[in-house]
């Protein structure tokens, strides 16, 4: 995770439950209960493949395993560390429980 205000926002719900579904074979998009400041980040932005992210329109925490160019919206949050494919693969919706690292 990196060090901006969506980030301090997220970690102040954590640990968290999330059920995430698949969105065009390029994202895990779980849902979030409380709506993330995006003060301080710029209006939208590319994730990259690996990066994780908040899509502000929808309140999403998304897991990027593909490259879905740039939109506005998009903060990235932080890089997934570690095999993609253990969230690639995921066929169906599937829960994941969010905490911080010890």
């Amino acid at each position: 995770m990196w060090d901006n205000p969506t980030v301090r926002a997220l970690l102040e719900q954590l640990p968290l439950t999330l059920s995430f579904e698949d969105l065009h074979g390029e994202e895990k998009v779980g849902h979030l209960d409380r709506e993330l400041t995006m003060d301080g980040m710029p209006d939208g932005d590319d994730p990259k493949v690996g990066d994780l992210g908040y899509y502000a329109p929808w309140g999403n925490v998304v897991l990027y395993y593909g490259d879905v160019g740039r939109w506005d919206g998009i903060a990235r949050i932080g890089r997934i560390h570690g095999n993609l494919s253990v969230i690639s693969d995921q066929t169906g919706d599937f829960t994941a429980t969010l905490e911080a690292a010890k």
